[in-house]
């Protein structure tokens, strides 16, 4: 004798499944997300693209190109190590996450307003002239 699934059955593992993917879509610390499939050698920017005191997010190359002080160029992973959103803006001497309300610091990545108590990652660049790419 077989027995047909019931409809509660599918539904709780429907749910169960939907449940997974969301949680892995919204993003896991020890995940590799921050990863960037951009060969080393792409251009980014110029330097003049990138404001004194701010930064500029390329999303599809998931970094985040600094300038803390006038000619220091600093790069940084664009996920936030809180719960892996892609960070939105830079402003006020920060990289700021949408999410949660986390702050980065732009001349470290270190944290500078939780939720998030891990700096963002650093990403190699190179600045030759005014071109800034990824190393």
């Amino acid at each position: 004798m077989t027995h047909s699934p019931t409809r509660r059955t599918i539904l709780l593992t429907t749910g169960a499944a939907t449940l997974t993917v969301g949680c892995g879509e919204y993003g896991n610390e020890n995940s590799d997300s921050g990863s960037s499939s951009v060969e080393a050698g792409t251009e980014l920017a110029k330097t003049s693209e990138i404001p004194v005191g701010g930064g500029k997010i390329f999303k599809d190359e998931k970094v985040v190109v600094t300038q803390p002080k006038e000619g220091e160029f600093k790069a940084f992973s664009d996920i936030c190590t809180h719960q892996g959103c892609q960070v939105t803006s830079v402003s006020d001497g920060t990289i700021n996450c949408p999410c949660h309300g986390s702050k980065f610091n732009i001349t470290d990545g270190s944290v500078a307003n939780p939720p998030a108590n891990k700096p963002l990652p650093e990403k190699q660049i190179k600045v030759s002239g005014d071109s800034i790419q990824l190393a």
